[in-house]
């Protein structure tokens, strides 16, 4: 059991309440009836054993696991409770991948809630062969082309926006922060550490294809290539110190590899350089492994949990108040993207018999819905990003930026949902 003080106690039950009610439950005092008769079931194959993906895998399997909870303590969906079949999966092989959806559907699941794989293709094509929703946090712009070009086999798939806007949107970021007199580069050369998986590979040539497009304001500096497994950054670094860029972007995903990155870059850095890591500090090991040399670095992600509205505040008190967390451990990427797919299902499944899977796929598509990480369309397979895609946090889910200041990953763009500002870390002193 969580010991919490009143104060804290206070503030769970009104984030709770809050969520309640925003996932339809009534208004009344009188608690909702316990769901009863056949379970709906959501199908999760979630990495456990390894050799990647576990803690993007566990922070999905715990924002599921919160919504499923929350939606069945306000009486279930049409009076039904919700249940998880989770199986374990290897995330780097099409046999691992494709056994693990298969397993699930023979298990009759209504639904496969996947945080995401490294090889996509088979996993469209099991979850197709099945037709049931597929709720994909993949971020990868060739399965989605995949699906946008055969709707009629991919119908069932669904994803966040792809890869590509971790590039496009740095580069707008770093535009923004040295326009808005926050931040001013010590040059206009933007170095790129690249990883081998071809997410990172198509982060960078979007990066690359940012810079080249921005008439001069920044330049392509040195593309650095490492592998997954680096763990002596020292060659890496000493390349950086060699010709110092303005800025640097580590394109790279594991966290505990970005903290061990952190920590060797804290005690040589670039002077004056903004120093970006692709979205892994949101793995809760990132904090955990960096500790203080964390502090000052940026980092970003198209589906992150903001903290800048109530119902954000609301999910980050609840889910804290369940896993027994805090804003350094809990990951800000894969826990609101999986809690809202959750949501997205019960709506559609309020409206059509969960055994109609096309007719399931079909109100997804024409009904958007607004959750913790923002307005989620699927009308065209990938949810649209903000601002990378449309002009409007209504719009879509918001692309932020964070840094990690006192601690704690702060958001500090796009302004209008940003906590704080930029803050100069200790190397721009």
């Amino acid at each position: 059991m969580i010991r919490t003080s009143k104060g804290t106690k206070a503030a769970v039950l009104i984030s709770a309440a809050a969520l309640l009610a925003a996932c339809g439950s009534s208004s009344s005092d009188k608690p909702a009836a316990a769901p009863t008769g056949e379970p709906i079931t959501i199908g999760a194959p979630f990495a456990q054993s390894g050799p990647a993906g576990i803690a993007d895998h566990k922070d999905c399997w715990n924002g599921t696991q919160l919504a499923i909870d929350e939606i069945n303590a306000a009486g279930g969906v049409n009076g039904r409770p919700l249940a998880l079949d989770v199986t374990d999966i290897d995330i780097l092989t099409p046999e691992g991948i494709t056994s693990a959806f298969q397993k699930l559907a023979a298990d009759g699941v209504a639904a496969i809630q996947s945080a995401f794989v490294l090889i996509p293709p088979p996993a469209l094509d099991a979850a197709a062969a099945y037709g049931a929703p597929y709720m994909s946090g993949d971020t990868n712009i060739d399965a989605i082309k995949m699906a946008q070009a055969d709707t009629t086999k991919y119908g069932n798939y669904f994803s966040d926006p792809a890869e590509t806007f971790y590039g496009t949107g740095y580069v707008t970021f770093l535009s923004q922060l040295a326009d808005s007199g926050k931040w001013t580069p010590a040059n206009n050369t933007v170095d790129i550490i690249r990883g081998d998986t071809a997410y990172n590979k198509n982060i960078a040539q979007a990066t690359i294809d940012a810079i080249n497009a921005s008439g001069g304001k920044w330049k392509v500096g040195q593309v650095i290539d490492i592998t997954a497994g680096t763990k002596d950054w020292g060659p890496v670094l000493a390349k950086l110190q060699a010709k110092p860029a303005g800025a640097i972007m580590v394109d790279h995903w594991i966290g505990a590899e970005l903290a061990s990155f952190s920590q060797q870059f804290a005690g040589n850095p670039v002077p004056n350089a903004l120093v970006y890591l692709q979205y892994g500090p949101s793995q809760p090991e990132y904090l955990q492994i960096a500790g203080a040399a964390a502090e000052g670095f940026v980092w970003g992600s198209v589906i992150g949990v903001g903290n800048s509205n109530d119902k954000q505040k609301a999910f980050r008190a609840a889910y804290q108040a369940k896993f027994g967390v805090d804003d350094t451990t809990m990951g800000m990427v894969y826990t609101g993207w999986c809690y809202d797919t959750v949501h997205v299902l019960a709506e559609a499944w309020k409206n059509v018999d969960p055994t109609d899977f096309a007719g399931v796929n079909a109100y997804i598509k024409a009904n958007p819905y607004d959750g913790v990480i923002g307005h989620e369309d699927f009308s065209n397979v990938s949810t649209p990003a903000y601002p990378d895609q449309v002009d409007s946090g209504d719009a879509g889910v918001t692309h932020y930026f964070y840094q990690v200041q006192g601690g704690k990953h702060v958001t500090i763009a796009p302004d209008g949902s940003n906590e704080a500002d930029f803050v100069k870390p200790a190397w721009m002193q």
